[in-house]
């Protein structure tokens, strides 16, 4: 599989400071990325306050805590993000908790439109979605797993709601977003626990 290489992981940020640098950019009325329109600035604005939420009420559960202290090898689960992306905000701050369990596991991330090389190995239906999660060999860098851009049950209402022409596309971001507030986080950290069964 593929190999990242060690500048490249030394470079990645921890979560915290990735959301010290999404709060300094917004102060400054400003996003991640080269797109600063102002509709995608409010987004990211918008996005904070998700991550704000998950941040203070999301547990991991004890089931997924016990797999999570039984992992031995030393991983990095690296994260392709960016600020104004509303699928990261509902789901990144659910990996950095899951993450944060075991010391063996260190979640980094980037910004995916920095890294365009990066992102294009890792591409969903041959496109650049995000956020993208690579789980690697803590010690080798090689690639051993991945996940993103969204759970599936996430997917199929996108999918179908995107069936509807005449659907303006707040709603369907409205109803997305709905759907993860619904879910809890408990899809997304079961399919990315999934992936994690699946080394073993």
């Amino acid at each position: 599989m593929n190999q990242l290489n060690d500048v490249l992981i030394e470079n990645a940020v921890s979560y915290a400071v990735y959301r010290k640098t999404l709060d300094e950019l917004i102060a400054q009325g400003k996003t991640t990325g080269p797109n600063q329109d102002e509709w995608l600035v409010d987004y990211a604005r918008l996005n904070i306050q998700r991550m704000n939420r998950w941040d203070k009420t999301w547990q991991v559960p004890e089931k997924l805590e016990q797999e999570l202290l039984k992992i031995e090898q030393p991983m990095i689960w690296l994260t392709i993000t960016e600020g104004w992306c509303g699928d990261a905000a509902q789901v990144v701050p659910i990996i950095e908790k899951l993450a944060a369990v075991n010391p063996m596991i260190q979640h980094k991330l980037i910004l995916r439109d920095e890294n365009p090389e990066i992102i294009d190995q890792f591409l969903t239906n041959g496109t650049r979605s995000i956020p993208k999660i690579i789980v690697l060999d803590g010690e080798a860098l090689t690639v051993i797993g991945t996940w993103g851009p969204r759970p599936s049950s996430a997917q199929a209402l996108l999918d179908s709601l995107k069936t509807n022409q005449e659907l303006p596309k707040e709603e369907l971001y409205n109803q997305l977003h709905a759907w993860y507030a619904k879910n809890k986080g408990v899809e997304t950290a079961e399919e990315f626990m999934q992936v994690l069964r699946e080394l073993n």
